[in-house]
């Protein structure tokens, strides 16, 4: 979906996105749907904890450092293919609550990704039916508007 905006082989070195401190809990992707079902059935060994209500997230530990990382991360990057999240499929981007509003973000955490860059502002725009239908659909994947999160696109929420 990003590779307008962001390389496979940028994403592949950088893997910021699957690694996550104490502070990122939230970040954690969110799994639903048919992607939980593939995932139980084709990664068994890949345990999921409910978090959410018709949501799962993987059942990572933090290490000594402080640190945990995806279990589905390997030394080339993500093992699930099409059986990604979606919050995996979107970043840097997040539905996100900012009061009434629903929009969309850009982390800032990304440094492959500039929010001002007007590709990644087309972008955003273009994915913005499919993130809030998605938002819309499982609800469990919008986050707190977080300040310093460029907002890339709103809907106004009734």
């Amino acid at each position: 979906m990003l590779k307008k905006i962001l390389s496979p082989e940028t994403c592949g070195k950088c893997r910021v996105c699957c690694v996550f401190d104490k502070d990122d809990v939230w970040e954690i992707p969110l799994i639903s749907g048919e992607i939980y079902n593939n995932i139980k059935t084709e990664r068994p060994e890949l345990k999921l904890i409910p978090r959410g209500e018709n949501s799962h997230v993987f059942d990572m530990t933090f290490k000594d450092d402080g640190l945990t990382y995806c279990p589905a991360l390997s030394e080339t990057g993500c093992t699930l293919g099409s059986n990604k999240p979606f919050d995996c499929r979107i970043w840097p981007m997040r539905a996100m609550k900012k009061g009434d509003d629903l929009v969309i973000t850009i982390s800032p955490v990304c440094e492959s990704v500039n929010p001002e860059n007007p590709d990644v502002k087309a972008l955003a725009e273009e994915l913005a039916p499919l993130i809030f239908a998605e938002a819309e659909r499982n609800p469990d994947i919008i986050k707190e508007y977080i300040d310093g999160y460029p907002i890339a696109a709103v809907k106004a929420r009734r």
